[in-house]
């Protein structure tokens, strides 16, 4: 009965020795923003996760909408053990992360390179009598 009752404190002390990553405190953070459009913003965790961006409110012509700007990072732990670190832009064309750990795609086969050069030298070229799409 005692080691039951020792066994069942120890399990006990056990799990609630684990911390809950999502009660994990901030450690630092700050942010900025400005009249302009601009910020910066940051934080750190007690886990060790820590991510900021920078970004500017960009003029895309005088007729145009602004777009945001943004870089950033974060870095992590994965739970495999693994840290992973990502840096990332963010505009008007997209989000373009970079990181070791994201996969890349294979190499274009050469004779898909081949056909695609092929169709981009050689427009299409309009049949006689055939209607026009669009």
């Amino acid at each position: 009965m005692k080691f039951t009752a020792l066994l069942f404190s120890a399990l006990i002390a056990a799990v609630a020795s684990q911390t809950n990553e999502r009660d994990a405190p901030i450690i630092s953070q700050k942010s900025d923003i400005n009249p302009d459009g601009s910020y910066s913003v940051a934080y750190e965790t007690g886990n060790g996760i820590t991510a900021g961006e920078n970004g500017i409110l960009k003029s895309l012509g005088p007729e145009g909408p602004g777009v945001i700007e943004a870089q950033g990072y974060y870095q992590y732990t994965a739970p495999e053990g693994q840290p992973i670190s990502l840096q990332y832009t963010a505009d008007e064309n997209g989000y373009h992360p970079q990181g070791e750990h994201l996969p890349t795609p294979p190499p274009v086969p050469e004779a898909i390179q081949k056909a695609v050069q092929y169709i981009l030298a050689n427009e299409p070229q309009e049949l006689p009598g055939a209607a026009r799409r669009g």
